[in-house]
């Protein structure tokens, strides 16, 4: 069977076998996520996985077996990934929550996550109901979003790339669930982003969600989407440089050739004013934009921000901790 970089099978990180309803999308999103991990090349045992209460929650039981992982209480995942991550630095996080977790009972943990820039992927699984307590309507869930039962969603809906842009995060994506050619690429460029990385992944509750009038079903998404740029991911190496006037071809570190052409100005992913506004006017015009909305490398993560040393907190005894009686000495001089 082939292997990664690391000398791993891609067998070497799924996890249990799924008790969600068949055709969940939140099993697609498992299955590209395990994608991912492999080609990237992820040591599963320096992985932590996270999550709260939800069906979406019961992800992280589905990949990665060999790694670390802990549901934690309904809607506070956020906490609970900020204490793994500097504690132990060297961890790998990736968290997996839902609208119902994130949007509503998580809102305030996961704002203050963002403003922090916590080292990790945060993914939400979005299908705006509460699906493991009989489909009641989320925050996420579209107004006049209809349900299986007939009830009418007359509430505005919170839009969590949004947020997450106004929140200062580094990297706020949207895709779906049965998009594992855009999916992928955005997952293996989340791993490799040093600070917060947010994908909300419309993910349809076959359940609850999937009649006709819910905006969130499959039939209304591929209905209502539309991709902003097409997603490829190039594993980080030597930059190749290129100085060209029209088009040229470039030969890439695996052998093969990349041809490129210039083309006209498009969405700008360094721009936070431009991704609220395509998400506003996806959200006034009815559709689901997909892709990379914002991207900001220069940000300092947590980790930086708070000068956590390399060696990992836990790991850490008391001659490590205990200052010297010459720093001590230094301390009390500062108050002579």
């Amino acid at each position: 069977m082939a292997t990664n970089e690391l000398g791993y099978d891609r067998k070497s990180y799924v996890g249990s076998k799924s008790t969600l309803c068949s055709g969940c999308g939140h099993d697609s999103i498992t299955s590209h996520l395990i994608s991912a991990l492999y080609k990237s090349s992820v040591n599963p045992y320096k992985v932590a996985k996270v999550s709260g209460i939800g069906c979406s929650s019961k992800t992280p039981t589905y990949f990665l077996d060999k790694s670390a992982g802990f549901n934690s209480l309904h809607g506070r995942m956020a906490p609970l990934a900020t204490g793994a991550k500097m504690a132990n630095r060297e961890l790998k996080v990736i968290g997996v929550s839902g609208d119902g977790d994130t949007a509503s009972i998580g809102m305030g943990g996961f704002c203050h996550l963002l403003r922090r820039n916590l080292p990790m992927v945060y993914i939400v699984e979005n299908n705006g109901v509460y699906g493991l307590t009989k489909g009641q309507f989320s925050a996420t869930a579209d107004e006049g979003s209809v349900r299986k039962s007939g009830d009418l969603n007359t509430f505005s809906s919170i839009d969590l790339c949004a947020v997450a842009i106004e929140m200062g995060c580094g990297f706020v994506a949207r895709s779906f669930s049965g998009d594992a050619k855009q999916l992928v690429p955005l997952l293996r460029a989340a791993m490799e982003f040093e600070g917060t990385a947010f994908i909300d992944v419309i993910s349809p509750c076959v359940t609850f969600a999937n009649n006709t009038g819910s905006t969130k079903s499959y039939d209304a998404v591929k209905e209502r989407k539309f991709q902003m740029q097409s997603m490829g991911f190039i594993e980080p190496k030597e930059e190749i440089s290129v100085d060209y006037e029209d088009s040229t071809i470039v030969e890439m570190h695996d052998g093969s050739r990349l041809a490129l052409t210039k083309v006209g100005e498009d969405h700008d992913v360094t721009d936070s004013m431009a991704a609220m506004q395509v998400l506003h006017r996806a959200k006034k015009a009815g559709q689901f934009a997909t892709g990379l909305f914002y991207f900001n490398r220069d940000q300092q993560s947590l980790v930086g921000q708070q000068n956590v040393p390399e060696k990992p907190l836990f790991s850490m005894d008391e001659a490590d901790l205990r200052p010297s009686p010459e720093a001590l000495e230094r301390v009390m001089d500062g108050f002579a």
